[in-house]
């Protein structure tokens, strides 16, 4: 037996590692006895703790909270301006970014479940100098807003391009000083018509109708109400006719105006706020359909559709509007339509138009605000004493059917074609006081030599110097 030569360790120290592994000994016992469902409990809580340590993030300048409403402010520059929003604005935007919205509770204080803050950006984007990297930092004001707010922002996001639009074009302050000017002067016949489209879209077609117009009213007053066409480029389409001596004018509309002391002012604030739905069907096309509506309502007058060729004056029809078909069992009219309205200022037909489109609204069927409209409310107000109106037969206006429109665009086929051509021709000259060339189906159609649009072209044109193939 070899023994160990090196230094001992002394006595008490090895009284203490005995007594140590003893210790350890009965620690091990204790925790061997203990059921397997204890290990569990500690397991759970050792990744519960797990999960708040990775999951939880620590904010330096969150370290403090107040007793109310947080306010993070920044020292701003001097000569810097700060932009105040108004709080209807940041209520629109504050939930459109998670990087501009920030949702906390104070400890100290306590707010109903349906109430959360939403911050406003009030200044540009500073630097914060902190020991982390370069952030970008807002001044906030918390701002509480309820959960309808929520539900009335989510609306607002929804029809946002369509909103954009009503405001840009509801800033024509000065429509109403230069209409009330424009019909100042001499006119015999005040006209309207409204263009949506582009000033590219106004085509031949189009400069025909202000032809046939002025043909027949060579003392008329046009006002077109358009954004597009209220332009440089605009301007340059419509000269001819100025040069001639004719008067229209272009107008950008003022919606405020146009539609202020009726339903329809009521109706435009809700659509532009958001409580009303526009639908599938253009807006433009439905805002054409009240715009006229209550340009006639406000300064009385005749208005036309842009695809409407006038072939004799309107001057002795007085309140009337046109029945687009007939029941031809009763001989009763079965549909009226809008594209041609003629009407005294302040008429209570009128009123009662703008009336039902505020009240019915429907942005989803095409023709529920125009043509179906004026019929609903002349099948229930016809006959009353107090309205003074008629109702003239389709072949005022409406001569031709939409579904048969092409047989005014083709030339003759053969003999029995040619008179039947010939026979329509002298129909329509002698009974119908304009042509409805229904644009939305007949825009593809070219003019035929010889087909009664022929005819109509050259009796109705005033430069004369278009293609009749280009209409």
């Amino acid at each position: 037996m070899f023994e160990f030569d090196g230094p001992k360790l002394p006595r008490h120290l090895l009284l203490f590692l005995h007594q140590l592994q003893d210790l350890k000994r009965s620690v091990l016992a204790f925790l061997l006895c203990l059921p397997t469902s204890v290990f569990a409990f500690v397991l759970l809580l050792l990744l519960v703790y797990n999960g708040f340590s990775a999951f939880c993030i620590h904010l330096p300048f969150l370290a403090k909270t107040s007793h109310g409403p947080a306010n993070f402010s920044l020292e701003i520059p001097a000569g810097k301006p700060v932009l105040k929003l108004p709080s209807s604005f940041a209520s629109s935007r504050s939930l459109s970014s998670s990087s501009h919205s920030l949702s906390f509770t104070s400890s100290s204080s306590k707010l109903p479940s349906s109430v959360m803050y939403v911050v406003k950006e009030e200044s540009p984007r500073p630097h914060l100098k902190t020991h982390l990297a370069p952030l970008h930092r807002h001044n906030f004001s918390a701002i509480p807003i309820s959960t309808a707010s929520i539900r009335r922002n989510r609306r607002l996001r929804k029809h946002k391009r369509t909103h954009k639009s009503l405001h840009s074009l509801a800033q024509s302050s000065q429509f109403s000083t230069r209409i009330r000017e424009f019909f100042a002067g001499n006119c015999k016949l005040r006209f309207f018509m409204t263009w949506i489209s582009s000033f590219k879209s106004f085509g031949d077609r189009e400069f025909l109708a202000i032809e046939s117009l002025f043909k027949s009213h060579p003392n008329a007053c046009l006002v077109i109400v358009s954004n597009s066409m209220d332009s440089h480029k605009g301007d340059q389409i419509l000269r001819p006719f100025l040069d001639m001596g004719f008067k229209l004018m272009a107008l950008s509309p003022d919606y405020d105006f146009i539609f202020k002391n009726t339903h329809a002012e009521a109706w435009f604030h809700k659509l532009r706020e958001g409580y009303v739905n526009p639908g599938a069907v253009t807006l433009g096309q439905n805002l054409s359909n009240l715009i006229r509506l209550a340009l006639l309502y406000k300064f009385g007058g005749i208005y036309t559709d842009t695809d409407i060729i006038i072939l004799k004056s309107f001057s002795k029809l007085r309140n009337v509007i046109g029945a687009q078909t007939v029941d031809y069992e009763t001989g009763n009219w079965s549909r009226l339509n809008n594209a041609v309205l003629i009407f005294d200022r302040n008429h209570p037909l009128l009123f009662k138009f703008i009336q039902e489109f505020a009240l019915t609204f429907d942005g989803n069927k095409w023709g529920h605000n125009g043509p179906y409209l004026v019929s609903r409310v002349v099948s229930r107000v016809n006959g009353r004493p107090d309205f003074n109106f008629t109702v003239l037969p389709p072949s005022a206006y409406y001569p031709v059917d939409w579904t048969r429109i092409q047989s005014l665009f083709r030339g003759p086929r053969d003999e029995i074609h040619s008179k039947w051509l010939l026979s329509k021709l002298r129909q329509i000259q002698s009974k119908s006081f304009a042509v409805h060339l229904w644009n939305r189906q007949s825009r593809s159609f070219e003019v035929e030599k010889g087909s009664i649009m022929d005819h109509i072209l050259s009796n109705c044109c005033i430069f004369c110097n278009n293609s009749a193939s280009s209409l």
